[in-house]
């Protein structure tokens, strides 16, 4: 983190005095002391979008330790899903509180990045179980649980689809095409398409050596098999309703009035309320047709987390904040100020937190979902087999062997 020219002169001199005593572990500074001459920075990373309602939660830290410490906080733009790669790339110049995916917490644990939360026990029991599940490797709490709705689910517009035509994936394209609309998914992203396994049998998965993963998305025997669903994404991606984009592409033709339905999160609930007004509609995810069978389209949930930063030079304060961050009130005001789910037990059950449809789709997908813990060669070998589906096999090459080679990049060491 970039300290002030003060702080690096009083770090040269402490060098000096204490040379050859340097600590190579974490250090942890207490609150206490001559708190009203003490000076406190703290860098903290989130989602760039969170900017202003982090500004606003940083004001209020500073009104409730006021005369307690001299604060200079610092926001800085980190994405979640990639905030591991930049913290792990200098442990002791990342931030001190940041935001990020719970996929990531075993490897931070394991680079020493984050330690035990502590007054554990209050916080496990403020926040939902399986968020705090998703903080915790067994029974120990590492971060501090900030939303519970890292998952997806279908939003559509109302004026084009029936409460029948929600149900079958088939239908919906049907039902697009009909009306000369789109159906948009993302199939470059493992992560969505996920949905199309989760329900039959087959199986991805991590190791217990929490790096390789496991995976049968190639199986040949069983009531549904491998190839089984590459012909039903072969299928699908043949209607003239689908169309296969990520966020931007999906928000743009919602925009142009060419896009009626797409799989996506509660990030674009804000924005997709906006466009279609009274015809805006979310539910769970349909079912899709997989060897004469309706089969319910799955999804993996996720948790964003706050976690404190093991080598931040003023731990203590910095786990202050992060649980201010991450209390009921402030989570309340980030689902009114972003519309994201909370963790909290009171914040989600509030009225206003229920009444959402973003949120009630999600709930309802829940039953149908799972957490993501997934080694890093997972994505790739996906991404270009499902890509290859959606353009429609155009190689002809043989799907058993397509899913072979999917599934041995996927366990590879």
């Amino acid at each position: 983190m970039k300290k002030n020219i003060h702080l690096c002169i009083l770090a040269v001199l402490a060098a000096v005095l204490l040379a050859g005593c340097k600590e190579s572990g974490p250090v942890a500074e207490t609150a206490g002391g001559d708190a009203g001459s003490q000076q406190v920075d703290l860098l903290v990373w989130g989602a760039q979008e969170d900017e202003a309602l982090l500004n606003e939660i940083f004001e209020s830290f500073e009104r409730e330790y006021a005369g307690q410490a001299d604060f200079r906080i610092t926001f800085a733009p980190q994405s979640e899903s990639n905030c591991m790669d930049a913290l792990l790339g200098d442990l002791e110049e990342g931030a001190d509180v940041f935001a990020f995916a719970d996929d990531q917490l075993n490897t931070l644990v394991a680079a020493g990045a984050l330690e035990p939360v502590e007054g554990a026990d209050a916080v496990k029991a403020a926040n939902l179980e399986e968020a705090v599940e998703a903080a915790s490797i067994g029974e120990t709490l590492y971060a501090y649980p900030l939303t519970a709705d890292n998952g997806y689910f279908l939003y559509y517009n109302k004026a084009y689809f029936t409460e029948e035509d929600i149900t079958s994936l088939e239908r919906m394209l049907e039902a697009a095409a009909r009306q000369e609309r789109k159906v948009a998914m993302d199939w470059s992203s493992g992560w969505y398409v996920y949905s199309f396994f989760g329900n039959t049998g087959l199986t991805v998965g991590l190791n217990d050596d929490g790096i390789t993963n496991f995976c049968t998305w190639n199986g040949t025997e069983g009531p549904i098999r491998g190839t089984d669903v590459a012909q039903s994404m072969l299928n699908l991606a043949e209607s003239p309703g689908f169309l296969n984009t990520g966020d931007e592409g999906f928000l743009s033709g919602v925009r142009d009035g060419s896009v009626a339905a797409g799989v996506s999160g509660v990030w674009n609930a804000v924005a997709l309320e906006e466009i279609w007004g009274s015809d805006y509609g979310a539910s769970k995810l349909p079912s899709y047709t997989c060897a004469g069978q309706q089969i319910q389209m799955a999804s993996y949930s996720g948790y964003k987390l706050i976690g404190v930063n093991a080598y931040s030079e003023s731990r203590e304060w910095a786990s202050r904040l992060a649980e201010w961050i991450s209390n009921e009130e402030n989570q309340k005001l980030r689902f009114e100020l972003r519309g994201q789910g909370p963790a909290n037990k009171n914040a989600a059950a509030s009225k206003e937190v229920q009444d959402s449809p973003a949120i009630a789709a999600l709930l309802e997908q829940s039953e149908f979902s799972c957490t993501q813990r997934l080694g890093g060669k997972f994505w790739d070998p996906v991404s270009a087999f499902a890509g290859n589906m959606a353009l429609g096999n155009p190689s002809g090459q043989n799907l058993q062997e397509q899913l072979d080679q999917m599934v041995e990049e996927i366990t590879a060491p």
